[in-house]
């Protein structure tokens, strides 16, 4: 794996030095909540692509993004797709999962997990996750198997891993295939094993704002080569290995790009800077916001936490929407946590889920990409701070 000769410049608490890795839009008034950084070798890559010709499904870069990829996270087998979404479906279909099983999911969480589940015609069976860590509860997906479970989707909310002990050995006693949604868990580690490689099969998004990205793009880990044979042919049309142009069952067109597998490649080549960036990020709004009505969402246990998206849980329900307003006139750009996907009219259950329920209505994202220099984070907590003070008097 190529590192940057800046690794060492890297920003530190109190005395932030910029990795000039990050030194870019500096000068934006606005402070997005996230901007990919595409420096490295991105350029290079690209324009490899662009004089060679290939710029399609197919090209060198295809094959080297997936093996750099699966060595980086400890996979044996890994393809790549165009984007999160028809990851975790491609994963679900190679596994079989259809009419009349039953999916374990946790109900917050982003809406594309629920999507895909009905799009195999299962039945996403919802669950409760814990107030702390923000991920699915391993008790309430116990409590939640019948005879028609087939599968449990553990989903790493916003850079921190799920409890994958509890899980997987749920899953074992139980004979429940595991699918690990890593759309936002790229560099989180569970034990120091990174998650996507406890499953049956696993998937990864590489959208504009993930933490490394190919502007869409997806990755899909499996444990079987059997499972991995047949998603690599379900996302090219269902092509023979032996026959051309010959299809022989119902499939798809999930292909990525070379392009976007050269942009994938320079990526992780940065991977190490980009997530220790953002950890230092995320070290500076636990030192600012301490004290203040709000937590940090913080790692829990013998956990690497990505940072994904540094994010804050106010204490009262009513603040969220007030703050997040205060920072915009501010021109600082938040997210809200996802609302449950239980409430949405397609999939809505009466179901109440407490824990997610509350953190989901309280949770802010704040601005987390690496590029972040110590004047705006400066600006960020002082807005927030500023915020409280006035609310208070």
């Amino acid at each position: 794996m190529k590192t940057s000769k800046a690794r060492n410049e890297s920003s530190c608490l109190g005395n932030m030095v910029i990795n000039p890795l990050f030194a870019q839009n500096k000068n934006m008034s606005r402070i997005p909540v996230y901007e990919p950084l595409l420096g490295g070798n991105v350029s290079a890559y690209v324009n490899e692509c662009l004089t060679t010709g290939w710029i399609s499904s197919r090209g060198a870069f295809i094959s080297r993004f997936e093996n750099a990829f699966a060595q980086y996270v400890g996979a044996s087998h890994a393809t790549s797709v165009a984007n999160g979404t028809v990851a975790l479906h491609l994963a679900l279909d190679a596994l079989g999962i259809g009419a009349g099983d039953e999916v374990i999911v946790p109900s917050f969480t982003y809406i594309a997990s629920v999507n895909t589940i009905l799009q195999t015609g299962a039945t996403p069976v919802y669950v409760d996750s814990l107030q702390d860590t923000l991920q699915v509860d391993p008790q309430a997906i116990r409590n939640a198997i019948t005879p028609k479970t087939r599968a449990v989707m553990a989903v790493h909310l916003y850079g921190h891993p799920c409890d994958m002990d509890a899980i997987s050995t749920l899953c074992r006693d139980h004979d429940l295939l595991l699918v690990e949604d890593c759309a936002e868990g790229f560099g989180t580690r569970w034990k120091g094993q990174h998650v996507g490689t406890f499953g049956d099969v696993a998937t990864f998004s590489f959208f504009g704002n993930k933490t490394i990205t190919t502007g869409e793009g997806g990755m899909v880990l499996a444990r079987s080569a059997d499972v991995m044979d047949k998603c690599r042919r379900l996302k090219s049309q269902g092509v023979s290995p032996n026959r051309e142009y010959w299809h022989d069952m119902l499939a798809y067109n999930y292909r990525m790009t070379n392009i976007q597998a050269a942009i994938g490649l320079a990526q992780l080549e940065v991977a190490e800077e980009i997530i220790k960036r953002k950890q230092q990020i995320a070290e500076v709004y636990r030192t600012r916001l301490s004290g203040l009505p709000l937590r940090t969402h913080d790692p829990i246990g013998d956990v690497i936490h990505s940072h994904w998206m540094c994010s804050i849980v106010v204490d009262r329900t009513e603040d969220r929407d007030r703050l997040r307003a205060h920072l915009a006139d501010n021109e600082i750009e938040t997210r809200p946590f996802f609302p449950l996907a239980s409430h949405m009219p397609h999939c809505h259950s009466d179901q109440v889920f407490p824990n997610g329920d509350s953190v989901s209505k309280r949770g802010i994202n704040l601005p987390s990409y690496p590029g972040l220099t110590e004047e705006q984070l400066d600006r960020i907590c002082s807005s927030i701070t500023g915020y409280f003070e006035n609310r208070s008097r």
